[in-house]
């Protein structure tokens, strides 16, 4: 039961996070991707630090205990990943920035086994393959010219580098923090990203003029801040606390299939390819999570004569 309660926020944690990519290739029209970054977890980490206090609690021992880390995970994990996710889609397109981010649960694998020799089990690397096939397939329409024409750009470059740090973000999270709670290292570690992505836009020559960006663009920032920092950060957390780095990785494959149903939604015709790479991407969340085994291969009997 505690299990199903993990897995369907890390299922929110995807929804939320589907919705980003296109939120977030909006709003950088409006503001330079330090501002768009900065006024998001601004949000993000006032609205963190004032559950904390109503709820856990500053807890001075373990905010000392920790600090290194939490400074190091909020460089990394926040300021890196989200100021280099803002810039990569300023120069590249939503499709290119998610067929990258489906790579997040390889990268997580690979330096979980690293990092903190994480065994690679055969459902995690069998539900990794069908998940990223079927990442393939819903973001190319099963279309093997479509991935033959993809170019590497800048952007492309950009977008994988912050992909690198969101998978060390969990990783190094679950090898550095002592008695931390989701709630404590969410908190503390956003507080360090949003005040270096606060300084960052200050001091940068791009400046946004605030009283020309429309409502909808203050909405987005919102949302990216209330659901996809907070609640999706928050739940992130937990999973790994709860399930490990690389099997809670594994739902980020679910983040292009959100995409694709909320373009569904909006009025664009979906393919038979992408239905199957659905549910590619579903058989390889369920395997590697463990909810569906992998067939063992059984050693023959032998008959006693």
């Amino acid at each position: 039961m505690k299990k199903l309660k993990i897995y369907m926020m890390l299922i929110g944690f995807s929804i939320f996070t589907g919705a980003t990519f296109n939120l977030a290739k909006y709003t950088v029209g409006y503001f330079s991707p330090s501002s768009a970054a900065a006024w998001r977890f601004g949000l993000a980490a006032a609205v963190m630090l004032t559950i904390l206090v109503f709820t856990e609690g500053i807890k001075k021992n373990q905010l000392r205990r920790n600090a290194v880390s939490y400074v190091m995970l909020g460089i990394i994990g926040i300021f890196g990943f989200n100021a280099l996710f803002f810039l990569g889609l300023k120069h590249t397109s939503p499709v290119n920035g998610a067929l990258i981010m489906g790579l997040n649960p390889l990268l997580t694998t690979i330096f979980a086994r690293i990092i903190l020799k994480n065994s690679i089990t055969k459902k995690q690397a069998v539900g990794i393959i069908f998940a990223f096939v079927g990442v393939l397939l819903v973001i190319t329409h099963g279309s093997i010219e479509t991935i033959r024409t993809l170019s590497i750009s800048a952007g492309d470059l950009i977008v994988f580098a912050g992909n690198i740090c969101w998978a060390l973000y969990g990783v190094l999270g679950r090898r550095f923090i002592k008695d931390g709670t989701p709630l404590s290292t969410t908190t503390y570690t956003m507080v360090v990203g949003a005040v270096s992505l606060a300084a960052v836009s200050l001091f940068s020559s791009n400046h946004t003029s605030l009283p020309g960006i429309p409502i909808e663009a203050w909405g987005a920032i919102a949302f990216m801040a209330l659901f996809t920092s907070v609640l999706g950060y928050l739940w992130w957390n937990q999973g790994i606390k709860e399930i490990g780095a690389s099997k809670t990785s594994l739902f980020f494959n679910l983040v292009p299939v959100v995409t694709m149903l909320i373009s569904i939604a909006l009025g664009t015709p979906v393919t038979i390819f992408q239905i199957i790479g659905v549910v590619f991407v579903i058989l390889g969340v369920l395997i590697s999570s463990g909810v569906m085994r992998v067939a063992k291969s059984k050693p023959e009997k032998t008959a006693v004569v």
